[in-house]
């Protein structure tokens, strides 16, 4: 059989079901994007406060052709995975033996932990990215440097993730003997320019969980990223154990750096082996792994880009087994992920999984409260705000629910209680104004809106309460209407 036929056979067993599968958390941002279903979106995404324009170029297209249809939008991200299967195999065997070059291939395919990019909307950014960069890999080892160039920086327009990649490309070269400076010099370059505006445009995307909109520092990110380092680590030898919502505790995180570096040395050594591709993986780890903070200090997708060169490592290791071996090995990958897929069939497994296998987060609970019905997500919340006293988020999704349920008063008091929690916050500000509105306590509820909005000038959501109310927003809003104007989970 045709190596590249056995490679999509294999995608298609392992993450074909996802077609079937519902939006899941962010996927649902896309269908309220104004960029994404408007007829003008095709440009707008363009725009310099955007962040990965041509992945949200590639969602507005989908909106275009098939409007907010779930299969459309996970049928993306299945060929996109498939293509950059393929391209693996294609790659890695100018590098490599072409067996170990399979076996890599099959490999990056079905692993488990590529299982939010097979399943996860939003990550078709990962896949895209990753499959321009196997095309700059491609090219480059074709010595078409400068058409390398080019395609890398529609890379960083996928995904800014792949800025380290011209030093993987450096490396790869120094163990080849090659040396092309200029053209790494001006990757880097494109990679900086890039890189930068994304991290400046997370001043106006308040929402967006990273760079400045983060609310974790640098420091801390940094402090524990060697602990989440060796948890992607364990689960590419030991596949199990995944879930959408990791919970990372950080006890002796100095211990997790040392065992990183002393990964790093020992790659080093063993480079006329698979030494050079573990330290690739490492390089294309850095960006998401280093001092750029994110709420999210852990995501399996992050992975996607890196999992090139640890597949790679994988397969110098392992082309001379034998090949019993090695389909059993595939077998079992291959199943763990159709299992995976399974989990992301709905968003009650999925998050009923997440909050058993962290059970000290706050965020699995409100989001398996809203897969549930009204009253079984009231009872998650109930148990959570036991649990969490203090947690302003749990308020804050209490009170939906009740007003969701007809029951304005209690979601007064929840809002109440989150208002009390963070006093300065728009968002409660304006979801006690909602409450009260339901009440008919219209005056109230005007002072809490125009609150929110001293607060907050470009809070679109008070605005649009206050003119349901018969009021006027403040003139100044106006100039908050374009891509950094803040919507929230308020109502």
């Amino acid at each position: 059989m045709r190596v590249w036929l056995l490679l999509i056979g294999i995608v298609l067993l392992a993450w074909g079901a996802s077609i079937a599968g519902p939006f899941h958390f962010d996927d649902y941002n896309l269908l309220i994007d104004p960029f994404i279903t408007s007829a003008s979106g095709w440009w707008q995404v363009w725009r310099p406060i955007q962040t990965r324009p041509l992945s949200q170029f590639t969602f507005w297209l989908t909106y275009l052709m098939t409007g907010a249809a779930p299969w459309a939008f996970h049928s993306w991200n299945i060929v996109l995975h498939a293509i950059a299967s393929v391209l693996v195999w294609r790659t890695l065997r100018m590098l490599i033996d072409e067996r170990a070059a399979v076996i890599a291939a099959a490999v990056f395919a079905v692993h488990p932990m590529q299982a939010e990019v097979a399943n996860y909307v939003f990550a078709r950014s990962s896949a895209l990215s990753t499959v321009l960069c196997l095309v700059v890999l491609w090219l480059w080892l074709r010595d078409r440097v400068w058409p390398a160039v080019a395609v890398f920086a529609l890379a960083l327009l996928a995904k800014e993730e792949c800025v380290t990649f011209p030093l993987f490309l450096a490396l790869i070269d120094w163990w080849r003997g090659k040396r092309r400076w200029n053209a790494i010099a001006a990757m880097l370059g494109l990679a900086f320019a890039l890189g930068l505006r994304v991290l400046i445009a997370t001043k106006f995307i308040p929402q967006g969980g990273g760079g400045f909109a983060s609310r974790v520092t640098p420091f801390d990110y940094f402090t524990a990223q060697g602990v989440v380092i060796l948890r992607y680590l364990r689960l590419l030898i030991v596949p199990w154990g995944f879930t959408v919502d990791a919970e990372i505790q950080v006890v002796v995180p100095w211990l997790a750096w040392l065992a990183v570096a002393t990964i790093t040395v020992v790659s080093w050594r063993w480079m006329k082996g698979p030494g050079v591709w573990m330290l690739g993986g490492l390089l294309l780890l850095m960006p998401s792994s280093s001092i750029f903070p994110a709420d999210d200090l852990a995501a399996d997708r992050r992975m996607y880009l890196p999992m090139i060169a640890f597949c790679a490592a994988f397969g110098v290791l392992a082309h001379r087994w034998k090949p019993r071996a090695l389909v059993g090995i595939g077998v079992v990958l291959l199943g763990l992920s159709f299992i995976r897929t399974q989990v992301w069939l709905s968003e009650r497994t999925l998050w009923q999984e997440a909050m058993e296998r962290a059970p000290d987060k706050v965020r699995p609970r409100i989001q398996l409260a809203r897969s549930l019905g009204p009253v079984d997500g009231l009872h998650v919340l109930d148990e959570a705000a036991r649990q969490f006293p203090e947690d302003f988020d749990i308020e804050t999704e209490r009170g939906r629910l009740f007003l969701n349920t007809g029951r304005a008063a209690d979601a007064l008091s929840a809002f109440g209680r989150a208002l009390a929690m963070q006093p300065s916050s728009a968002m409660a500000l304006n979801n006690r104004g909602v409450a009260l509105a339901a009440l008919g306590q219209v005056d109230a509820a005007r002072a809490d809106f125009e609150r929110a909005l001293q607060v907050d000038p470009c809070f679109t959501d008070a605005a649009s309460n206050l003119r349901r109310l018969g009021f006027t927003a403040p003139n100044r809003l106006q100039q908050c209407l374009d891509p950094s104007a803040k919507t929230s989970n308020g109502f």
